[in-house]
Parts: C-alpha cells; structure tokens; sequence
C-alpha cells in the first residue's frame, strides 16, 4: 500500500515490487530503497519467523565479485577476520576496517574457490565499499560489482529447511551454517547458502535478477503448506535486533571500531596483517572509552535511536538502535555508553520525548533459539 502524498520518485524499487504489492504490502522508505515495511502487522511477521517460516526480498543488498591469483591475499587484507579459516564452499562474517580501525562495513564473504570470492555488502555502502576496494586492490585481481544483476531472498525460520527442500529437491545436509552450495537449476544458477540475519536457521537464495520472479512464484507455492509468508522490512529489524545483530549506519559506523561494537571475535589478530590492525592493537592494548551494550526498558516505551543514556543524572551514552521486542515483550535497544558503566545489571536512564525511561543492561543476545550456534548474517 503506497502512500499517495508520498514522493518516491527518487527511490529505487526491489524487482518483485509489483509481487509485494500483490501481497498487500505497505510500503516505505529503507535508505535509497522504496521496501515493504510489513504485510500483516509487524508482530505477526516477527512471529511467523520466530515459530515457523518466512521470506524476506533483500534484493537490495550488493554482491562482489573479487576473481584472480591475488584474490585469497587481498581479500584477507580487506577483512579483519582470518579468511585462512575459508575453504571452498564456506563463509565468514568480518568488518572491514579504515587504517583507523574504523568500520568502512560489515560483510559476509564467500569462497568460491581459491582465486574467487563473493562479497555481500550492505545496500547503502555498495558505491562506497567498491570504490574503497577498488582503492586497496593489489596484484592480480579483478572487481566485479554484479549488484544491479543480481536478486536475493531470505527464506528465514524452524521450517526453512523444508520449504527448501521442496523448492530444489537437493540434499541439503552438506549445507550447515555459514557453508553454501552452487548449482544449475530451472532458475538458472543459484546460491544457495545457509545464513540469514533474524537468529533463525535460515538459507539465503542468490539468482539473476531476470529469474527472481518466476523463482519467487515457485518458493511461494511449495512453501504453502508449511505455512511460508512473506515478511517486510518492520519485522527483519526486531528478529536482528533481538539477536544482537548490528546494523550499519546506526550500531556501528566509519566512527566506531569493532571492538567498541563487541566484534571483538572477528579480528583474526594472528595474522600477519590487515587494514587497521595497527590501530585495533593499539585499542585493544590501551584500552577504548565507550562499549555498544544492550538494555531492557523497565517502564513503557521504545527508545530510538539517538536518545541519551543517563547513570544518575549524568550523561553517558546513546542510543543506536530500539524497538519492542515481540518475544520479550518490552523495549530493547543497544546503546554506546561510558566503558566504566558498561556493566551487566547497571540501572540507567533513557530519555524518551523529553521523560527519563528507567532501564537496566542486560546480557545480549537479548534471544537466542535453543542449541544455536548462529552468530551473525549480513541478509
């Protein structure tokens, strides 16, 4: 459902636009992007993930390819992470930082073979992470940005599995977290990988924008009777944000360092070296001022992004990402705040439209489903 008053000329629209409208999607704005916010209702959506299984247009995401006998080299330089943990057919989740330690991106790379990689970048960083690879590219290698020829869906929940199933009829148990499989289909050449942004098992599905449609078509009716829906933009942030998945833009920026942010886990420090490791050393031997935490609202309210974080009276953070958590059935939020109160169980204040909100932080992931071992996606 468009908003008739709304100017949208200058957005860009998913390439099953006309698909969502179908499903009587309200629409709105997500950076450059025109999204359907939700179909339902937003709580009905997170739900729907939560216990069964949804699917999620993310087409706007932007995919690189990186292709030559430096490839391996140069990509482990890009990445904070370690990508001699890669072999073909898996992939990793790692910042990227500027010579400062701070964060140009967040990513998922995938490796295709030795000398190629895929790259999956956040939609609103694409001009500038390719421009910044492309900057830093050495040797032998070839840049591809194959974001606008390209479509991807998110099949996210307990029974995503099943609905994948169907959908491709392949066996799906070489394919565990963080792997992918490539392979010819009626939908030309997928890639099919196990990762996803809501703390769900979850597959991501890579195709040619051309057969997106009839791709989407199919999944939709061999997932109906496993009840498959598909979800909007609303409920992809409470399932992120319940899980502690960061987003770019707002919980981490060029002005923020992986460890601040508690990505402390994809610094691959053994390596040789890697862009802003002098600097991410130099933080982790000195020591940083402020640390992203989460909190529960203890009264009612939402508290946004932006809204000042206070320890009796005294000023000592911010706010960068809040909404009501379904499952928790309270506000949540993450929040930059002073390191010397960044303690689990600290009681602070929020201000919220001009009133203090009493708050308290919490150990996150805020959830997290039963014998997980999922960290972090980049759907």
């Amino acid at each position: 459902m468009t908003n008739p008053s709304e100017d949208i000329s200058h957005l860009k629209k998913l390439p099953l636009h006309a698909q969502h409208e179908r499903f009587g999607a309200h629409f709105g704005a997500f950076g450059d992007w025109y999204v359907p916010l939700y179909y339902t209702s937003v709580i009905e959506e997170h739900e729907t993930v939560r216990n069964g299984v949804g699917v999620f247009d993310i087409s706007h995401m932007g995919e690189f390819f990186v292709r030559g006998k430096d490839a391996r080299r140069v990509v482990n330089d890009w990445m904070t992470n370690d990508l001699e943990k890669l072999s073909p057919g898996r992939a990793l989740y790692s910042p990227v930082c500027r010579e400062n330690g701070g964060i140009v991106d967040d990513v998922v790379v995938m490796m295709e073979e030795t000398d190629q990689y895929m790259i999956v970048v956040n939609a609103a960083n694409i001009e500038k992470d390719f421009a910044w690879f492309d900057s830093h590219r050495k040797g032998e290698v070839v840049l591809e940005n194959a974001s606008d020829g390209m479509a991807l869906l998110a099949v996210q929940g307990p029974q995503s599995r099943p609905v994948i199933q169907a959908l491709f009829g392949i066996d799906l148990s070489p394919i565990s977290y963080y792997h992918f499989v490539k392979f010819d289909s009626q939908f030309g050449e997928i890639l099919l990988s196990e990762t996803g942004y809501t703390g769900e098992e979850g597959f991501e599905i890579f195709c040619s924008v051309s057969k997106v449609l009839p791709l989407f078509q199919r999944l939709m009716e061999a997932g109906k009777p496993f009840g498959l829906k598909p979800i909007g933009f609303g409920a992809r942030d409470t399932l992120r944000l319940e899980s502690r998945f960061l987003l770019y833009g707002h919980d981490m920026t060029d002005e923020t360092n992986p460890l601040e942010a508690g990505l402390g886990w994809t610094i691959g420090w053994t390596k040789e070296n890697f862009i802003g490791k002098q600097a991410l050393e130099a933080a982790r031997k000195e020591g940083f001022k402020r640390r992203l935490i989460g909190f529960e609202l203890e009264d009612r309210g939402i508290a946004r992004e932006g809204c000042p974080v206070f320890v009796e009276g005294q000023p000592v953070g911010k706010v960068t990402s809040g909404t009501h958590s379904p499952t928790l059935k309270c506000g949540i939020g993450l929040a930059y705040v002073a390191i010397e109160h960044a303690k689990i169980g600290q009681a602070i204040d929020i201000e919220i439209r001009g009133k203090y909100t009493k708050a308290r932080i919490v150990k996150t992931p805020f959830y997290k489903r039963a014998n997980s071992s999922l960290s972090k996606g980049v759907s």
